[in-house]
């Protein structure tokens, strides 16, 4: 049983252009295929869905640390989604990988390793996205050393 139904609407505009409008009340936003198939006026799904990705993880890296009264601040993150033809000839989403960085050395932050082992089981979209997309996750430092 859900615990919330969450429904956006989308509308046409011209040819794959769409109005995305949320019933949350936040600003709608317009989705687009790049060209040639669309005018590339605004993200495409796939770009959308890599949004997605990684700001779950970012917002759960972030709920996660601050649990433990740590202040990663400001964290970033980068998305690829390897876009290609699956074993039908079909074009997909074939992997992601997500690299979080956070705006702060490791060595200024307690429980790293607890949160770095668990963060990831928290992010709603990542978890669902994942059953179907294999999806790698990288976390950085400032400093850029990777640590997860």
């Amino acid at each position: 049983m859900s615990e919330s139904l969450v429904t956006v609407r989308l509308s046409q505009e011209q040819d794959y252009r769409f109005r995305v409008a949320f019933d949350s009340g936040v600003a709608a936003l317009v989705a687009d295929e790049p060209a040639p198939l669309g005018g590339g006026q605004g993200p495409s799904p796939v770009e959308l869905l890599a949004a997605a990705v990684g700001n779950c993880l970012s917002d759960s890296l972030l709920f996660a640390l601050r649990k433990f009264k740590q202040a990663p601040e400001p964290l970033s993150a980068v998305v690829q989604a390897e876009v290609g033809r699956n074993a039908e000839g079909r074009v997909r989403v074939l992997a992601m990988k997500a690299q979080l960085t956070l705006g702060v050395p490791a060595a200024s932050l307690q429980h790293l390793d607890r949160v770095l082992g668990q963060f990831e089981q928290f992010c709603t979209v990542t978890q669902s996205v994942g059953q179907g997309i294999a999806i790698t996750v990288e976390v950085r430092d400032a400093l850029g050393v990777q640590l997860k």
